[in-house]
């Protein structure tokens, strides 16, 4: 492992790349025992016998409690950051983890998918907040690399439900615990970095004016949190339902399943990895309109396909849509200067948040109207990229209107 600095001693304008592989790594060994938990809902149903409401509501509880503790969290440690949380995050997705393996009930593998999202929604924020401390001013770079190690986490843990839970059953899923002891380690040996930053940074005063009108800054939060909204529930509906749309529509096994969502979620990390450098070097605006409205094309036709050209399909959306993620954190974090676990937070817990609102409602849909229709509806969903328009230019930021 490539060890970790343990004081600050960079200067500003320094990327302090350790660290940001650091945050990366354990985001993807984070993400890996989160995915889990859809991975294996296609065993779960059989198990518990659900419907896909049940499962909708797993998801809910998950994101859900993520949601609501990231960005109260987020704007707890703007002021009082708690570089020792990061440990105490891997070990509430520890237990989670357990619970999904061993808990012999419904109600308790939910409570084990509320521990994974508690866990969730400590990490996101402080992690986010040392990458942008660790970025040497390349926000959109640094987004990216500790975005990416989440999106490649969320990839794999499909694949090895496929091939390592699948043959072995449910409980062999408590394997993957041991990722949350290296988590652990990894990210107390990052608390003592970020602490040494803090300690450094205390006496220096943070300029935390708006760069536009109140008015305007509000306005373009709106803006973003609506084109979030538009592109979860549509990852929600890949990420939740897709393994079922694969099976009941082109009559597949779970493992070739599993597999085209790998492509897919692969594809969402690759877009990932594209989406921050491309914001530094043309501005989040640029991103965000190709990323958001650009996908239409291809949702539209998704549901209209065969299987191969289903999968090639969802690995051209999840590299274009991907990419808006870092960018709008970028941009979002511009506006409200100062503020970044608060920014972190919202845009995190609303990612988790309205997936998992989305995930609830679309099981519904699918119980009432079949999965296929799932998919119809949200491939509209992009069109909503059109209120990109409303967002500031960067030469707007200049004259401060």
């Amino acid at each position: 492992m490539t060890a970790i600095p343990r004081q600050p001693g960079r200067t500003a304008s320094e990327t302090v790349t350790p660290i940001l592989i650091a945050v990366s790594l354990c985001h993807l060994l984070n993400d890996v025992m989160q995915s889990m938990l859809s991975a294996i809902y296609p065993m779960l149903k059989d198990t518990f016998q659900l419907d896909y409401w049940h499962i909708g509501l797993l998801t809910l509880a998950f994101q859900g409690t993520a949601s609501l503790l990231q960005p109260a969290i987020g704007l707890y440690t703007d002021k009082h950051p708690l570089p020792w949380s990061l440990p105490f995050a891997s070990l509430s997705t520890l237990i989670g983890v357990l619970g999904l393996a061993f808990a012999p009930s419904y109600t308790l593998v939910v409570l084990g998918a509320m521990l994974i999202g508690f866990g969730s929604a400590i990490f996101h924020p402080e992690s986010s907040r040392v990458a942008r401390l660790a970025s040497g001013g390349r926000f959109g770079l640094a987004q990216s690399v500790f975005q990416v190690g989440g999106n490649f986490g969320t990839a794999i843990g499909p694949l090895l439900a496929a091939f390592v839970v699948v043959p072995l059953g449910r409980t062999s899923v408590a394997l993957f615990a041991v990722l949350a002891l290296i988590s652990g380690y990894v990210l107390f040996r990052v608390g003592q970095w970020y602490k040494a930053v803090l300690s450094a940074r205390a006496r220096m005063t943070l300029d935390k004016t708006l760069p536009l009108g109140r008015g305007r800054v509000i306005l373009s939060l709106v803006v973003l949190t609506f084109l979030l909204f538009t592109k979860n529930i549509y990852l929600a509906s890949m990420s939740s339902y897709y393994t079922f749309y694969q099976i009941e529509t082109f009559g597949v096994g779970t493992q070739t399943a599993q597999v085209m969502l790998f492509l897919f979620l692969g594809a969402v990390a690759a877009g990932t990895v594209l989406g921050g450098p491309v914001a530094d070097r043309w501005g989040p605006m640029t991103v965000i309109w190709i990323s958001i409205l650009g996908i239409l094309p291809f949702t539209l036709a998704l549901p209209h396909v065969g299987l191969f050209w289903s999968g090639v399909l969802s690995v051209i959306i999840g590299l274009i849509l991907a990419s808006a993620f870092p960018a709008i954190v970028v941009f979002a974090q511009e506006l409200v200067p100062g503020r970044v676990g608060m920014v972190a937070g919202i845009f995190f817990g609303l990612s988790f948040g309205f997936g998992g609102i989305a995930a609830a409602a679309l099981g519904v849909l699918a119980d009432l109207h079949g999965i296929r229709f799932v998919y119809i509806i949200c491939s509209v969903l992009p069109a909503f990229g059109v209120l990109t328009i409303f967002l500031p230019r960067r030469s707007d930021f200049v004259r401060g209107t």
